[in-house]
């Protein structure tokens, strides 16, 4: 990451100077960049490949006001994190959310391992509208707040299951060990998860951000808005200026300027009907 990228990655943050590595910091990181960086799909709506080196991602985040997933705002994350002085490495998670059977499932979910005097800490800024907001210990049974929902590490042997409260109901998010993952890794796995037929991503729109005491989110052709405390609010998106619209004003994406961005919505809207 370059000077230039760095400082305006912090200016991004709220942060003038680089902060101290320190807990206090790393949840104030955490939170801000889930309410300025939006997790969004819209590379792998078009079925384009998604760059995942460093300089690509600073330039599409920092430079063209887009977002990304996993391997985009995570990666961006762990550099800022390692810049600051934080020991911090990346990990990769199995996906359970949504699945129909025990089969496993493959190491597709990039997140970040923390540690801050000598206490592990799980983080992770890109996994849509079910992202922790704030850093999870690793070494904790009990439910643990964030500034949204409260979140639990269970563990088995030498795994960890995240899941996440809603509703009342605890649901499970991903898998994931303390396994040391090489870039090659992150390259293989966001291969697959941009271009294989089995993936859920290709051809599908959806965003997410986190602000203070909400989340917004797109997916099945619908956009909600869900506030702590209160029941969601929910609509169905009309047609490709509408999503447009939404993209800007209520995620702030700079829609790329692709020749077949419109295409690409309208028939993510028609499947989704």
């Amino acid at each position: 990451m370059t000077p230039h990228d760095l400082h305006a990655y912090l200016q991004r943050l709220g942060e003038n100077t680089p902060p101290p590595p320190t807990l206090a910091t790393l949840a104030r990181l955490q939170q801000r960049h889930n309410a300025t960086f939006p997790f969004e799909t819209l590379t792998t709506l078009l079925r384009d490949a998604v760059a995942i080196d460093l300089p690509s991602v600073a330039h599409k985040v920092l430079g063209e006001g887009r977002g990304g997933y996993c391997y985009e705002l995570n990666g961006l994350f762990l550099a800022l994190l390692q810049h600051l002085g934080f020991e911090a490495r990346a990990l990769a998670a199995r996906v359970v959310m949504d699945a129909s059977d025990t089969s496993p499932t493959a190491r597709t979910h990039m997140l970040v391992l923390v540690v801050i005097d000598g206490v592990s800490y799980s983080v992770d800024v890109g996994f849509g509208g079910n992202t922790p907001t704030g850093p999870l210990r690793l070494d904790q049974r009990f439910p643990q707040a964030t500034p949204h929902e409260r979140y639990r590490l269970d563990r088995h042997a030498d795994t960890y299951l995240l899941q996440v409260e809603v509703g009342g109901e605890w649901r499970p998010l991903y898998r994931f060990d303390l396994q040391v993952q090489e870039a090659v890794d992150h390259v293989v796995g966001n291969w697959y998860v941009c271009t294989h037929p089995a993936s859920s991503f290709p051809g599908q729109l959806r965003a997410a951000l986190a602000g203070s005491g909400w989340r917004r989110t797109i997916g099945a052709a619908s956009y909600a808005v869900h506030r702590i405390g209160q029941p969601s609010e929910r609509r169905a998106l009309v047609d490709v200026d509408d999503v447009l619209q939404v993209l800007r004003e209520d995620f702030g994406i700079t829609p790329p300027p692709h020749p077949r961005l419109r295409e690409a919505i309208a028939a993510w809207l028609r499947g989704a009907a």
